[in-house]
């Protein structure tokens, strides 16, 4: 399947210099001035009360030296030992206290950032990138992010004990504290020259994570398809492959950045025993005491550490850096959709006027060619053609879900590209071929656009509906629980519940893709008085699969390739016997109360007379 190809960028992607990230960054801390200031008051405060007891017992140290029977210099380096650990401890705490309250309030200032930014892209965006990979993006990136952010506080407190402390020592001896800062350039040196392979490894790391997730989402979606064809055993293979690459990534990016840290560390144990060396000369010809040299010796792990936490944490680092770079990317991804202006339109009449408008999905997917249609306000507009005729697109470019290549889409005359999209579609009613339910109740659903709208509305409204005999087929009524997708209804129930949700809105245009699947007649008859209730309302554009629906509608457009061909009444298309004929025949007729099944023969042999009768005779296999 070529699960390596996950590890290439999306599109979107970005590459962000380390100066860019940390600017970005900034900004979602600088609302956190006070805060950060106050750790980090306290970061300095607890590094003084970790190096205090070290300075007391040295000079301690000395005067035991001297006085080996003064028993109280022994317990006063005891009681400052432990004084100074619980007070470096509580420093401690309270530092991480407050970091954890201003990293836990970025994470979800980040997080809701990247899920605004994910659900105001277009559908292309979504037909384009899987949702997994987006999940995987706003989830656990955004939480590697939080924890690179915490290492870093360790690792500016580190600096701080290590700059106090490299000041007392240096008044000790200058000599021994220049050798230590001579070991710096070298072992930081090796550290930081694996920067560039640790970020590319982390940002491979990532890339598959995303590709499990994606996989995982997508095998827990579609499981019902894949257990009606017994396919368990092929979507857990597809999982264990993608799963096997994860593996391999994260082995050679463990493999990777577990070099560093044995290597800086060796380098660090060099310096030491060195200072050890040159120290004990000293301290045996007396330039330094005991004690001094018992300081330079134990500081050397603080001295060290900042250093070793450079190599031994710095995939880390990169791995919040990436984690950072990719949030941002879904942050700052272009939507495909442009407006020129955010008028609100506070009411709509429904006029829509195609002018000349061209649309492709792609350069190789032409739609519309220079297609240009008049929809009067309160017309109810029938689509009908093959599949990829265009129907579908002429819906989502109303809804403005797709940005269409030239020409224009006025609404009541003025032009689609200059209204505040929130505003607009208020006034949009749309129920797609599947219809989509949120978890929770169907009065729930019912209300998700119209969240003020009472429980007595929704009632009065539902009576409209064969006298409300479908809220009553529901265990609990308008309480009934949908389930996940609405999985615990039927396809005819989802259908009325969509289409209630968008009775209710009232809206000035209503879209419908009607489903395909079968409903039983008593369904199906429920399901036309309510798309009649919205008809009678709206500006309606159908894409009409139900001989009913189209017998309803003011005017039927027929398309081919993104073309009107014909357009007129069902009588007045019937009686022109074109193409619309053609698909009635072969699409609409056995829905007619008065059609009597022709013999095999004779059904053929009448498809054998119409014009494309190949792909009519296609059309009646395949059904």
């Amino acid at each position: 399947m070529g699960f390596f190809r996950g590890l290439e960028k999306e599109e979107y992607d970005r590459e962000y210099s380390d100066r860019e990230l940390v600017r970005r960054i900034y900004q979602y801390f600088k609302p956190h001035g006070l805060r950060v200031l106050v750790i980090a008051v306290v970061t300095v405060v607890t590094s003084l009360l970790s190096i205090v007891p070290r300075i007391i017992v040295s000079q301690g140290l000395d005067r035991l030296v001297a006085d080996r029977t003064n028993l109280v210099v022994l317990l006063a380096i005891v009681g400052v030992t432990l004084v100074g650990g619980v007070a470096d401890w509580a420093g401690n705490w309270l530092r991480r206290y407050l970091l954890g309250r201003v990293i836990g309030t970025i994470m979800q200032t980040l997080r809701d950032d990247a899920f605004s930014a994910s659900v105001k892209h277009d559908l292309s965006f979504f037909d384009k990138f899987r949702s997994g990979k987006i999940i995987s993006r706003i989830t656990s990136d955004t939480e590697e992010f939080a924890n690179v952010v915490r290492l870093v506080t360790d690792f500016l407190g580190q600096v701080i004990q290590v700059l106090i402390l490299f000041g007392y020592m240096f008044t000790i001896s200058w000599r021994l504290s220049a050798m230590m800062v001579g070991m710096i350039p070298i072992v930081l040196a090796v550290a930081l020259s694996l920067r560039r392979l640790a970020r590319k490894v982390t940002r491979e790391g990532f890339q598959i994570i995303a590709e499990v997730n994606a996989a995982i989402q997508e095998a827990v979606t579609g499981i019902g398809v894949a257990k009606s064809f017994r396919q368990e055993s092929k979507i857990y293979g597809e999982f264990t492959e993608v799963n096997r690459e994860s593996y391999r990534v994260n082995l050679r990016r463990g493999y990777t950045l577990a070099l560093s840290f044995p290597l800086v560390n060796g380098l660090a144990g060099v310096g030491t025993a060195v200072i050890v060396y040159f120290g004990g000369r000293a301290a045996a010809l007396a330039s330094i005491s005991i004690g001094d040299w018992y300081l330079f010796v134990t500081s050397m792990d603080r001295f060290w550490f900042p250093i070793l936490s450079i190599s031994a944490f710095w995939n880390q680092f990169q791995s919040g850096l990436s984690a950072a770079e990719r949030v941002f990317a879904l942050i700052d991804a272009e939507t495909t959709v442009q407006q020129t202006d955010d008028k609100v339109i506070e009411d709509l009449e429904g006029e829509i006027t195609f002018e000349n408008v061209d649309f492709r999905y792609s350069e190789q997917e032409q739609v519309l060619k220079d297609f240009s249609l008049r929809i009067k306000p309160g017309e109810s507009l029938a689509l009908v053609g093959h599949t990829g005729a265009g129907k579908s697109s002429l819906a989502k470019l109303i809804a403005r879900f797709y940005e269409f290549q030239s020409g224009r889409i006025l609404i009541d005359g003025r032009d689609i590209r200059t209204f505040d999209l929130n505003a607009y579609r208020k006034q949009l009613g749309i129920v797609s071929q599947t219809p989509f339910l949120f978890a929770g109740t169907v009065s729930h659903n019912i209300r998700y656009g119209r969240p003020r709208i009472t429980d007595e509305k929704i009632r009065t409204m539902a009576q409209q509906i064969g006298d409300g005999t479908w809220v009553a087929t529901l265990p609990e009524g308008l309480e009934t629980d949908v389930g996940e997708r609405g999985s615990r209804l039927s396809m005819g129930q989802r259908q009325l519940v969509a289409l209630m949700r968008v009775l209710v809105q009232e809206p000035a245009i209503f879209i419908l893709d009607e489903a395909t699947a079968s409903v039983d007649p008593f369904t199906e008859a429920q399901i036309q008085e309510a798309t009649e209730l919205i008809l009678q309302q709206s500006t309606s554009i159908l894409i009409a699969h139900r001989l009913s629906t189209i017998r309803a509608v003011d005017r039927i457009i027929v398309l081919r390739e993104g073309r009107i061909i014909e357009e007129g009444s069902h009588d007045e298309l019937m009686e022109a016997g074109g193409h619309y004929a053609e698909l009635y025949n072969t699409y609409f007729r056995h829905q007619s109360p008065d059609y009597r099944p022709p013999a095999p023969d004779q059904d053929v042999a009448y498809l054998e007379k119409l014009p494309n009768r190949e792909e009519r005779l296609e059309d009646v296999i395949a059904s």
